[in-house]
């Protein structure tokens, strides 16, 4: 409640210029597979499947709280999926990633009932549990290739472009869209009483449901809109790859580890952080692999760095610097003779 001498709004000067900045950048992306080259396409690839990870990844732990080390069941069961659908029921790809994200949605609802039980450490190590479990299912299941995998028939692969680099070309954007539709969804919940309610969860749940907010329903639609998005990034993640395997599926390291380093260095709880640790993460990738272990190294010394001297991670310090926000997902309480650049009354999203 204010009065006559205020005003509540989402918007600032620097929203505005971030809104216009991403637009500029999305016409940029959108209009690449008309002069990048194969190599650009596949590094752009894995950066925008990685991004869409480590975003969902923020969403269930960064808003709702829900600190999961199994989310590669998902990037797992997306994989495997995608594989089964095209190999076994002959289904074209694109058909076959929105069925593996609708499956998983489906059955992450009876997995939620279980590890909902759970608390802190426990759902931590419950949701690691659920991941290994489907790993050496996986494994003995003798249709899906073993222990040893399954690769994609040639078949599957052309039907998405006679030659790689318009295989390329149609993976690289079906990657932005699905990019694009998770970023978009994210903001949609956040700018909703949805959340509004994650973020009070997240603070203290038990005030949260003395103040009337369904704990439980909000966690499972948070879990569940998690399990669909991560299942289509797997899918397409191992379809890019043409091979896959339990051990690659269900890597806790490629699909959990990464993906927390990456939104912890960016910033945990923040909707730019998971970009920006994202983008930190391939700069240290592509400049510093060639060092073997001296580059996994320098990534936990990174990540030592961060925690020690921006615990928010690098967004986090640069928003508590300077107060800048990118897309107007907070109210703010501003008097109408000020600008709304310079707020120092905010109400958190």
């Amino acid at each position: 409640m204010t009065d006559a001498s205020t005003a509540v709004t989402r918007s600032t000067r620097t929203t505005n210029i971030g809104i216009a900045a991403v637009g500029g950048l999305g016409f940029v992306l959108a209009s690449l597979p008309l002069w990048g080259s194969t190599d650009t396409l596949r590094l752009l690839i894995d950066v925008f499947l990685y991004v869409a990870l480590a975003s969902l990844w923020n969403f269930l732990a960064g808003y709702a709280g829900l600190v999961s080390v199994g989310q590669q069941a998902y990037v797992g069961l997306g994989g495997y999926g995608l594989f089964t659908l095209t190999t076994k029921f002959g289904l074209s790809p694109l058909p076959a990633l929105l069925l593996v994200g609708v499956i998983a949605a489906v059955l992450s609802m009876p997995i939620a009932g279980l590890l909902f039980r759970l608390r802190g450490a426990y759902f931590t190590i419950g949701s690691w549990v659920v991941a290994e479990v489907m790993r050496l299912t996986a494994s003995i299941i003798t249709p899906l290739g073993g222990a040893s995998g399954m690769s994609l028939p040639v078949a599957v692969a052309q039907s998405l472009g006679r030659a790689p680099h318009a295989r390329f070309v149609t993976v690289y954007c079906i990657a932005l869209a699905l990019l694009a539709v998770i970023l978009l969804l994210i903001v949609v919940v956040l700018r909703s009483r949805y959340g509004l309610a994650l973020t009070a969860i997240r603070d203290n749940e038990l005030a949260a449901r003395s103040n009337g907010v369904n704990v439980a329903r909000t966690k499972l639609m948070v879990y569940v809109v998690t399990a669909f998005g991560t299942a289509m990034t797997g899918g397409l993640l191992f379809l890019v790859r043409l091979r896959i395997s339990p051990d690659a599926a269900f890597s806790v390291n490629d699909w959990t580890a990464l993906i927390i380093f990456m939104v912890i260095i960016g910033g945990l709880g923040s909707f730019e952080g998971p970009i920006i640790g994202a983008l930190v993460y391939f700069l240290l990738r592509e400049t510093l692999a060639n060092l073997g272990s001296v580059y996994l190294m320098i990534l936990g010394a990174v990540a030592i760095g961060v925690m020690f001297w921006a615990p928010k991670g690098i967004w986090g310090a640069v928003r508590q610097r300077w107060g800048l926000h990118v897309l107007p997902l907070q109210l703010r309480v501003v008097p109408p003779s000020s600008s709304a650049d310079t707020i120092e009354a905010r109400i958190k999203p």
